[in-house]
């Protein structure tokens, strides 16, 4: 029952191996950020490349494989099963089995065959049921290729950010890329602190959802037999509990935070150790050179 425990992703994970803990948290921001927005409006061969880039990442960052490597064969299998799904799934679309100019009129075009599918197996046959023939168009293969790799880089770009990032760390870089909004009048140190408590919380949440997921293995509740009405009964109760308890935990650190005077500090307090000497100079250098390289890379070859 501690399957949270044991896949942690999204939480930090305090040490001191690994280069990327050495790394400024604006330039780990920046990546994040790189990862996040450029997959996309992007063509099939940037997305398969993100994918590869962040598999080199993640197995030269010099991180235990302990903390990472049930997280990401967490997200691999889950990106793999949405791709192959939406891979399998009809789009929707049909498009006609006969052209509309005859081929010989255009050669280049329509070959000798006249299916647009790239691969195309059936009809199945079990038994004495038949399932049809299984068709994986260009369509379905382009979409799957999509789904699976934003999937990816999506959650375990982030992830890298949250394991090797503390939170103090994290605000005060979300303070400083946020900071001129405050000549707008933007309260940004107030974001700043919410943020920081959202994930100071997030452990407490997972902890609540574990509790309630113990208390109904341990209670032996059987779905099948209480049916649909029930079920959702069930989780609609589970669900309200959950919201209790959070919001219980809320209120808790609330009346925390008042008795201790209601003092809270600003963002630029947590101001991590910036200072750049001898290897973090290089490591640094070295990764905005690569980030500038990466962008312009993604200008010329990134376009659907």
């Amino acid at each position: 029952m501690d399957w949270l425990k044991k896949v942690p992703i999204g939480q930090y994970v305090p040490g001191q191996a690994g280069w990327l803990r050495n790394l400024d948290p604006r330039l780990k921001m920046a990546w994040a950020l790189m990862f996040l927005l450029t997959p996309f409006l992007a063509g099939p061969i940037w997305r398969v490349g993100l994918v590869v880039g962040l598999f080199l990442l993640t197995f030269l960052s010099g991180l235990p494989f302990r903390i990472w490597l049930r997280s990401f064969g967490f997200v691999l299998v889950l990106a793999g099963l949405v791709g192959l799904l939406t891979i399998l799934l009809p789009t929707g679309q049909f498009s006609s089995p006969f052209p509309i100019r005859s081929p010989q009129e255009v050669p280049n075009v329509f070959g000798a065959s006249n299916s647009w599918n790239l691969v195309e197996v059936g009809p199945i046959r079990f038994g004495g049921f038949e399932l049809g023939s299984l068709a994986i168009g260009r369509r379905s293969a382009e979409l799957g290729l999509k789904t699976s790799t934003l999937i990816f880089t999506v959650v375990h770009s982030v992830n890298l950010l949250l394991l090797t990032t503390s939170p103090e760390d994290l605000v005060w870089t979300l303070h400083w890329f946020i900071s001129p909004l405050a000549l707008l009048g933007v309260p940004v140190d107030r974001i700043s602190f919410q943020l920081l408590l959202s994930l100071r919380f997030l452990p407490l949440v997972q902890e609540e959802f574990q509790n309630l997921l113990r208390a109904l293995s341990t209670r032996a509740v059987n779905l099948k037999q209480l049916g649909f009405k029930a079920t959702f009964g069930l989780v609609v109760s589970v669900g309200e509990r959950l919201l209790a308890n959070i919001l219980l935990r809320a209120e808790q650190g609330a009346d925390a935070l008042v008795a201790r005077g209601g003092l809270w500090l600003p963002p630029d307090h947590f101001r991590p150790n910036t200072t750049l000497k001898g290897r973090r100079v290089f490591l640094n250098f070295c990764s905005g050179i690569t980030l500038l390289f990466v962008l312009g890379l993604r200008g010329k070859y990134g376009a659907l």
